[in-house]
């Protein structure tokens, strides 16, 4: 096979090289448009897995890269005059130049012909059987070949310049420097004998407020100097950018995803093959760029040898493959990409918690994870953590007591609201005292009922339990007189109005279609229609509507404080009535009620002030909203921010944190914990406690988020309809015995060591493996 890549990094040349080692008599070259020995960048960072995939794919490379590595097992993490050190991370580190030096080599050796000097426009005039685009993140094939490939790049907020040092770091270090223009930070590493990289980022804003859009490359490096003079300890910073001047020196990272990166030339069948950061870029806050240059070429060339001769069938493995692989890594760069675009938000944090939460940032990292490599730092964290909710004993996070006004839970786990859609004229019955009260006992610290309605009107079907009548409330005090005799748990009520979302059947028989007789008239915030040609279609509340359904909500307020409810939750969230006047896509009132986000909210702020004034003062009291509608022109989180505050200023003590179900447009971005962000940006720039919800099914979730301080409480939901002892189970899986924060019924101590001891050994099995994956990569 004729074989050309265009480009000689590490995805070209290593691409080169393993195809011309697995068949010989392919003609394979390497198209390089800089003089040979010319790089630009200083160190790369491979992971030990990348390393061993080398030794599989090439032992004669890997052994060379090897000896040119500096291996470490520690970050440290500098801010506010502190240095914090976490260990067994398990990094490589090898310069740019020396690696190429290698591979080149390596190619030299096998045949591979190298041109250097050759700059290549585009793919035309090229003959071969197959046509390698590694031509790096401004890929001119890529542009070329644009409606084909598809790609999506988004420049990110912050600046970077890509520098170097004289001075010999023992640590993967992270630097934060606040200055009167807002945070900078560094990112350092030694990559050899006598230098290390040294990169310097800040949010754009903060860079232009610094004046270094003005600055020439020298007056540019030595503000860098000055600035991380403390851990430079006087050594200098180098640039080997000779081609760049003055600001250009610093860019914004370019996040490079690519619908499809296989295109056949139409005048031959050709195909071009995007590869490495033509194909997909990761940020460099989790160093992956080489390593998925590298596996690139490596997932290719294997592929190719599998199918023999039959390129088309190993190109579609090759894409489909390395496409979920690389996706993987991308969705944790933007997640640490998005927490050094924030660190003015994450430096409100006490400096243990920041550390932690840097180490966690991408959620590849949880805090299992973060014990496996090392215990001593997270067992003194714990403690530390512990300490601040007045604890003296190492613990699990989520098994932290939390205080609001009055009301102390033993825990962070909460069991959420979830509909059962099982009561007759909205009285709670034998049902739920077993859901609820099963749920009660499993451990979690509060145990929400779910939404409520205030009167017949606002049920969303007629299964749905009420607060409108005395026989109600009678219902849920005897729920709520169960949970407090026979544990320590809390129980929350949370209480909502369908609004536009109502009157439909229960979800088995048929969701969200309206009922086949018996509808009752719908209202809104503006005339809706949920699904279009199906729901009924909601009319505008007038103001007497209001006063109305105001007036409700207090008197179900009332009756659930009668009950002997400890917290009382407001669902403003879902599309409901309350979340109707609040999301934009909903609201098109253009009375005092309408248009700006605080008008949108006067009529949800009316009925919570209401609220919060006959509730008990020492309960506190939550606001559920949607954070993100997930449609253009809905609720941003940036709004989320603004409503938080604003339910803040009112009473509220806690916002749970959902997003969507606004409009059946949406297109949330799913994944683990894929929330979290959101209950994490209210919590830290509102300055209020949050409840994070949505995909959280692990002990090891819900204590990175707790320690990383994204969130105060998590809520669990599908887990403890599966599991209503999640809890309790949970802690068995992780090895806590507690008693802190942990509470076996007595009735159910029997089958408490027998859990454990399973837990046990499997947790031995894991880390056997572990210990002998390890060591069969040399580490």
């Amino acid at each position: 096979m004729r074989i050309t890549c265009i480009g000689g990094g590490p995805a070209g040349l290593y691409f080169a090289l393993l195809m011309k080692k697995a068949d010989p008599s392919h003609e394979v070259r390497v198209l390089e448009r800089n003089r040979t020995g010319d790089t630009f960048g200083w160190g790369v960072v491979l992971s030990d897995q990348t390393v061993e995939a080398l030794r599989e794919a090439d032992p004669e490379t890997a052994a060379q890269i090897a000896d040119a590595f500096n291996h470490w097992d520690d970050i440290a993490v500098h801010i506010g005059g502190r240095r914090i050190v976490s260990g067994g991370h398990g990094f490589c580190g090898i310069g740019r130049k020396k690696l190429l030096n290698i591979l080149q080599a390596r190619c030299e050796a096998l045949g591979v012909e190298l041109v250097y000097e050759t700059d290549v426009p585009d793919d035309a005039g090229l003959e071969a059987d197959l046509i390698i685009a590694a031509d790096g993140l401004n890929s001119r094939i890529r542009q070329k070949y644009a409606a084909a490939y598809q790609p999506d790049i988004d420049l990110r907020r912050c600046r970077f310049v890509w520098l170097g040092t004289t001075k010999l770091f023992d640590a993967f270090t992270f630097d934060f420097q606040r200055t009167e223009w807002g945070w900078f930070q560094a990112h350092a590493y030694r990559f050899d004998a006598t230098h290390s990289t040294f990169i310097v980022e800040a949010p754009e804003d903060v860079w232009r407020a610094a004046g270094l859009e003005g600055m020439d490359k020298e007056e540019g490096i030595a503000f860098c100097e000055q600035l991380f003079a403390r851990v430079l300890d006087g050594h200098p910073l180098i640039s080997n950018a000779k081609h760049l001047r003055g600001s250009a020196q610093w860019i914004r990272f370019p996040r490079v995803v690519c619908k499809t990166w296989v295109h056949r030339r139409a005048e031959d069948g050709v195909p071009v093959v995007l590869m490495g950061d033509a194909a997909h870029t990761a940020h460099f806050s989790i160093g992956s760029g080489s390593k998925l240059a590298l596996e690139d070429a490596i997932a290719l060339a294997r592929d190719i040898e599998q199918h023999g001769g039959d390129l088309a069938a190993a190109l579609d493995d090759y894409q489909a493959s390395r496409s979920i692989e690389v996706l993987r890594i991308q969705n944790a760069a933007r997640n640490s990409t998005e927490w050094f675009e924030n660190v003015e938000r994450h430096a409100r944090l006490a400096p243990e918690q920041f550390a932690y939460s840097l180490l966690t940032r991408s959620q590849r990292i949880s805090h299992e994870n973060l014990r496996l490599r090392d215990a001593r730092y997270v067992g003194e964290f714990e403690r530390w953590l512990a300490g601040q909710a007045g604890v003296d004993a190492e613990v699990p996070p989520m098994f932290t007591p939390l205080r609001l006004r009055g009301l102390t839970l033993k825990n962070r786990v909460v069991v959420s609201p979830m509909a059962q859609y099982s009561c007759v004229d909205g009285v709670a019955g034998d049902y739920h005292l077993a859901h609820l009260g099963a749920r009660a006992l499993g451990g979690a610290g509060l145990v929400f009922a779910e939404m409520t309605c205030v009167s017949p009107d606002a049920r969303i079907t007629p299964g749905c339990p009420g607060l409108w009548n005395d026989e109600q409330g009678g219902a849920w005090q005897r729920i709520v007189e169960f949970v407090h005799r026979h544990g320590s748990a809390r129980i929350a009520m949370q209480l909502g109005h369908a609004g536009p979302k109502g009157s439909t059947r229960v979800p088995w028989e048929g969701e969200d279609q309206p009922l086949p007789e018996g509808n009752w008239p719908l209202i809104s915030a503006s005339p809706q229609q949920y699904l279009a040609g199906i729901s009924q279609t909601a009319r505008a509340m007038t103001r007497a509507d209001m006063e109305r359904v105001r007036e409700d909500f207090v008197a179900a307020t009332r009756r659930a404080a009668a009950a002997g409810f400890d917290w009382l939750e407001l669902h403003c969230a879902h599309g409901y009535l309350l979340s109707a006047f609040i999301s934009p896509l909903t609201n098109r009132r253009d009375d005092d009620y309408g248009g700006s986000l605080q008008n949108r909210l006067r009529y949800p702020l009316e009925v919570f002030a209401a609220m919060r004034e006959v509730w008990p003062p020492d309960r506190p009291m939550s606001v559920r909203i949607s954070a993100h509608d997930w449609v253009p022109g809905g609720t941003t989180p940036e709004d989320a921010v603004q409503i938080a505050a604003a339910f803040k200023a009112a009473g509220a003590d806690l916002i749970d944190v959902s997003s969507g179900q606004v409009s059946k447009a949406q297109q949330p971005v799913y994944g683990r914990m894929w929330q979290t962000p959101l209950a994490e940006s209210i919590r830290n720039r509102a300055g209020i406690a949050t409840m994070a919800v949505g995909a959280i099914s692990e002990a090891d979730h819900v204590n990175s988020i707790i320690a990383a301080g994204r969130a105060d409480l998590c809520a669990i939901a599908r887990p403890h309809l599966a599991n209503p002892a999640w809890t309790l189970t949970e802690a068995a899986r992780i090895g806590y015995r507690g008693p802190v924060g942990l509470e076996w019924p007595r009735q159910y101590l029997s089958g408490k060591s027998p859990l454990e001891r399973e837990f046990e050994r499997q947790r031995a099995g894991s880390v056997a493996a572990a210990e002998q994956a390890n060591k069969a990569l040399g580490v």
